[in-house]
């Protein structure tokens, strides 16, 4: 079987992106790659969102950006403007083509479905795969979007609405989110961070349906696109092996309190590139210890008083915009940091830390 300096599992987001930054920085001339992937076509199946707080590659695959944004509960409203980091959404669709249209004119680039198929005894492996299904017990945010479009101009495109906790909680936390890509098309999705054992909240249809319907006013529409899908929010277990790069949620590349995956993605492709030549030693990159330490703490108050949380992710929002738009970015300085803990209610945090 034949062998590859480099071989990545798992050709999604994490897996593309690192391919073609290690193509468009020359780094596959005299080395191979091989990538495996199961799936038999690439077509649009996600919608990446992020704010803008450092260039990336993909400029040209985003479907709008906006600099304007609304926090909603039932009884409240906080409308943020920010015109340096913009919200961006990116089509994966689009995503796909250009990494493969730029990858596919590389013969040093091969595509495989399975591990088996080749000889990976001395290569280096980026891994983006769960060894293992994660635990349905913990704590997920799983969510189901469609893009409708409707016959009248409905939708102020200049303004998302980023999250509305104006719904039934059932327990839990859930809010829904909605991109207006024009003034008559726009994505909306319903969104949950609880576990995935309770099988009563997946009934997303009937959610959006009745969303669409008595909050936005919408009766007559048509949807265009779907997507579903559960982001683990908990850290991965993983082992510990100089030869296997973990990259993508399972090399820890997503923000645990938000879900945000894209740009972390991007940050850690391009410190793969810089240091591929010694990839094996150099230090892990991770998102940032801080991050993760106050993120589990967040968590643990989520999961024990979830019907605090629309008025504290609301609170989180009365800060600067800059200073919520990089905290959730990871870019926050102590001050930021501060700022933020400081719109939280001190004593259940505390308990939360402790416990």
């Amino acid at each position: 079987m034949k062998e590859f300096d480099y071989i990545i599992i798992g050709g999604g987001c994490a897996g593309l992106s690192l391919a073609y930054e290690l193509e468009i920085n020359d780094k596959l001339k005299e080395k191979t790659l091989a990538i495996i992937e199961t799936r038999l076509e690439y077509k649009r199946d996600k919608t990446w969102s992020f704010w803008k707080v450092f260039n990336h590659n993909f400029d040209d695959c985003v479907i709008k950006s906006w600099n304007n944004f609304t926090i909603n509960t039932s009884d409240s409203s906080n409308e943020l403007t920010n015109k340096k980091f913009p919200y961006q959404s990116i089509d994966s669709g689009k995503f796909y083509k250009k990494i493969n249209s730029i990858i596919s004119k590389n013969s040093n680039i091969s595509f495989f479905k399975s591990l088996s198929e080749i000889n990976s005894e001395n290569s280096i492996i980026f891994n983006s795969i769960f060894e293992q299904d994660p635990d349905k017990s913990e704590l997920w945010q799983h969510f189901q979007g469609i893009e409708i479009e409707t016959q009248k101009n409905i939708f102020d495109e200049e303004i998302i609405n980023l999250m509305d906790f104006n719904c039934d909680q059932r327990n839990d936390v859930h809010f829904f989110y909605t991109l207006p890509f024009s003034k008559n098309k726009a994505l909306v999705e319903t969104t949950w961070l609880s576990n995935l054992e309770d099988h009563s909240l997946r009934d997303y249809d009937l959610q959006l349906e009745n969303y669409i319907k008595n909050n936005l006013g919408i009766k007559n529409y048509k949807i265009n696109f779907t997507e579903k899908g559960a982001i683990p929010l908990f850290s991965p277990s993983l082992k510990n092996d100089k030869k296997i790069i973990n990259i993508g949620s399972a090399g820890g590349m997503t923000r645990l309190s938000t879900g945000y995956t894209f740009l972390n993605i991007q940050e850690h492709s391009k410190y793969i590139v810089k240091n591929i030549d010694n990839i094996d030693k150099v230090k892990i990159f991770t998102i940032g210890k801080k991050y993760k330490f106050l993120d589990n703490i967040f968590l643990k108050v989520l999961e024990k008083y979830p019907e605090k949380m629309p008025k504290i992710f609301f609170n989180m929002f009365k800060t600067s915009s800059n200073t919520i738009i990089k905290f959730l970015s990871n870019k926050s300085n102590m001050i930021e940091d501060i700022s933020i803990i400081n719109k939280m209610p001190k004593l259940i945090f505390l308990k939360a830390l402790f416990s």
